[in-house]
């Protein structure tokens, strides 16, 4: 039943409270408790419960999410203006595995995908074509134009065709440490479960040579350069793709345990609701499907570092903690040595949905990993090696950390959105999950699922959640399409590329 709710306070500890209202509260109004709104305060925005001195603490989700740079009176407006950032954890004070949760398994649970001559599953039967240097990109984009305008429709059986395209591969320090996070990157988004099959296209003189990506008899390579000209090219790139589409095209969906099925979480245009609907309803769902013995990867560094505490319990055992210390840190210098703020994070669409600061919108991130243990930790452009709830070790960019974990080898991803976005991965299906009714009801062929309904009490977040893991099931079995594939919306990939480029 739908309860006319004006304010949510989320933890009994919280001292301010989150306005519910599409119209915000307006000043003085008097709450139940006695509370006077001092002024008008926009929907998803804090409101006082007491008296803040200069200096006290701002708590939401029972942690310090702040502290007030000014005296702030109770029935206030809580904003990125009347508050200070705390400091992050420290590294050396973290404990690890404190709280590492007993479960009792899922059995039964399977899905319908695309058995790999490598072993793995897919939920989609593409092609995909690497390109190992941007030179390239334009010829390709040409030849599969024209495939999908005449001859794709003559096989049924295969979901589409992909091209690796990136700005790598030539003008970059090839050698450089760094210069390590591109190339796993594209070498592992190259082995991503949802390609059936892979073409190489090379110009054949990039820095990015396919030998140093691939064995060269595994794969079937392109060299640009050995052609005469444009309509040579297209000639001997169309004679591969068709190939490739009649092998793709025989291949039959086949019944699979969950436990081949590798599902990325990510948030985009997160608001002050995110933490209290979205968000929780997936990590709800998250720990049935590892229950259920698939796979989870939750990713994006800044939107997990200021709330390391509530990771660090969860970790599995000291060598996974070694690894969260060493990325953390990594992650740290690179931020520092370009003397950014890790407060830059939060966007003006984060702040105007409510959120006052990267503290804030990371507690709220946090809450898509579910409760679970974390069996590993991935660097960026790593591959998936442990079964299991992992954390991938990315930026919070959405493409790039969508990139990444395409690279680790999801076959699907949930994404979470309180603002809205209409991102999406050619690779793998996407599906949306909203925060907000009001976003539902304003964007009805892109929001897949509304966790908005959780804050009238319409539904639990329980409910949400188990409706969250059904639909990941349908679609990975083919059974659903999300909003974003009947569209065909396909963001590019965006490599992470700390090297140098020359």
């Amino acid at each position: 039943m739908k309860k006319n709710i004006q304010l949510i306070k989320i933890h009994p500890e919280d001292n301010v409270k989150i306005v519910v209202n599409t119209d915000g509260i307006k000043q003085g109004t008097r709450l139940e408790d006695g509370i006077i709104i001092k002024e008008n305060i926009p929907q998803g925005h804090k409101v006082a419960l007491r008296d803040f001195k200069k200096g006290d603490k701002i708590i939401r989700y029972a942690n310090v999410i702040a502290y007030a740079a000014e005296d702030i009176t109770q029935g206030a407006w809580i904003n990125e203006n009347n508050v200070r950032l705390p400091e992050s954890p420290k590294l050396e004070n973290l404990e690890f595995g404190t709280n590492i949760k007993k479960y009792e398994p899922l059995e039964g649970y399977t899905f319908e995908g695309y058995k790999n001559e490598d072993g793995s599953v897919g939920v989609k039967n593409l092609l995909a074509i690497f390109t190992c240097v941007q030179c390239v990109e334009g010829v390709i984009n040409k030849a599969i134009e024209k495939v999908k305008n005449n001859i794709l429709r003559n096989y049924p059986n295969v979901d589409g065709i992909v091209p690796i395209n990136h700005n790598y591969g030539c003008g970059v320090a090839i050698n450089s440490p760094d210069a390590k996070i591109p190339i796993q990157t594209l070498k592992n988004l190259s082995q991503n479960p949802n390609f059936g099959d892979l073409l190489v296209l090379s110009l054949g003189c990039e820095k990015l040579e396919a030998n140093k990506l691939f064995k060269n008899e595994d794969k079937k390579t392109i060299i640009l350069q050995k052609e005469s000209g444009f309509e040579e090219m297209q000639d001997t790139i169309i004679s591969a793709i068709k190939s490739s589409l009649k092998k793709l095209n025989r291949r039959k969906r086949k019944e699979f345990p969950l436990s081949e099925l590798v599902v990325g979480v990510q948030c985009g245009g997160s608001d002050s609701f995110s933490g209290i609907t979205a968000n929780p309803a997936v990590g709800y769902a998250v720990d049935l499907l590892v229950q259920a013995g698939a796979s989870v990867i939750f990713s994006e560094v800044s939107e997990v570092r200021d709330g390391l505490n509530l990771i660090a319990p969860r970790i599995k055992d000291k060598k996974v903690a070694k690894k969260l210390k060493s990325e953390i840190a990594w992650y740290d210098d690179y931020l520092n040595s370009g003397d950014v703020d890790r407060d830059a994070n939060p966007t003006p669409g984060n702040k105007k949905g409510g959120l006052v600061n990267i503290v804030e919108k990371s507690l709220g991130s946090i809450q898509k990993s579910g409760t679970l243990e974390i069996v590993d930790v991935l660097g960026p452009g790593e591959k998936l090696n442990n079964r299991g709830l992992n954390f991938g070790a990315t930026p919070a960019s959405d493409f790039i950390c969508g990139t990444l974990q395409l690279a680790a080898g999801i076959n699907l991803q949930v994404f979470t959105t309180g603002r809205g976005t209409p991102y999406g991965l050619a690779a793998a299906p996407v599906i949306k999950v909203s925060s907000r009714s009001e976003l539902k009801e304003k964007w009805k062929d892109l929001i897949d699922i509304n966790a908005g309904r959780i804050i009238n009490g319409e539904v639990t977040i329980e409910e949400v959640g188990k409706e969250i893991f059904n639909y990941v099931i349908e679609v990975a079995s083919g059974e659903k399409i999300t909003w974003a594939d009947k569209w065909k919306i396909e963001n590019r990939l965006c490599l992470f590329n700390p090297a140098p480029v020359t």
